[in-house]
């Protein structure tokens, strides 16, 4: 069986932390669940929200319903810290109901890394704001936020 790796691998500094950062905020916008799980271990264990999601099945099928019920979503990720193995991030993204109802999401993920560099642990606590149309602010075109655009410190998010 060939052995996984996602570079850059710990232990981390500041920019491999920011590399790692930006390749999750990317991968999470593309959208696509299959894709999104390699990056994680085959028994990662998250907790998001309320949720407990056990291993890569169970991440794709989240995600899947993710996507569904939060239309148009564009996520913007920020590195707080990092110590050999593990990061800190804030994020927030902005998403619409069936109804058209616009939300910014916030909130904080801390992630655990195995030697390889893929996620063995994903924490995240978020809570959701209505906001009206014209309030968003992540309006980037295409799925990737581009890198000169504004960071959530920047936006004052």
């Amino acid at each position: 069986m060939k052995t996984e790796i996602r570079k850059p691998l710990p232990p981390f500094d500041y920019e491999s932390a920011s590399i790692k950062v930006k390749m999750a905020e990317n991968g999470w916008n593309s959208k696509d669940a299959k894709k999104i799980s390699l990056a994680y271990t085959i028994d990662s264990l998250w907790r998001n929200r309320d949720e407990f999601i056990n291993g890569r099945d169970e991440i794709i099928e989240f995600l899947e319903n993710k996507y569904q019920k939060e239309l148009d979503y564009r996520l913007c990720k920020e590195l707080w810290a990092y110590t050999e193995n593990k990061i800190a991030v804030r994020f927030a993204y902005e998403w619409h109901d069936g109804s058209g109802q616009w939300y910014r999401s916030y909130g904080n993920e801390n992630w655990e890394f195995n030697e390889n560099g893929l996620m063995k642990n994903r924490y995240a606590c978020i809570n959701d704001l209505k906001i009206k149309e014209d309030e968003r602010k992540f309006l980037w075109n295409g799925n990737t936020r581009p890198d000169d655009y504004a960071s959530l410190s920047e936006m004052g998010l």
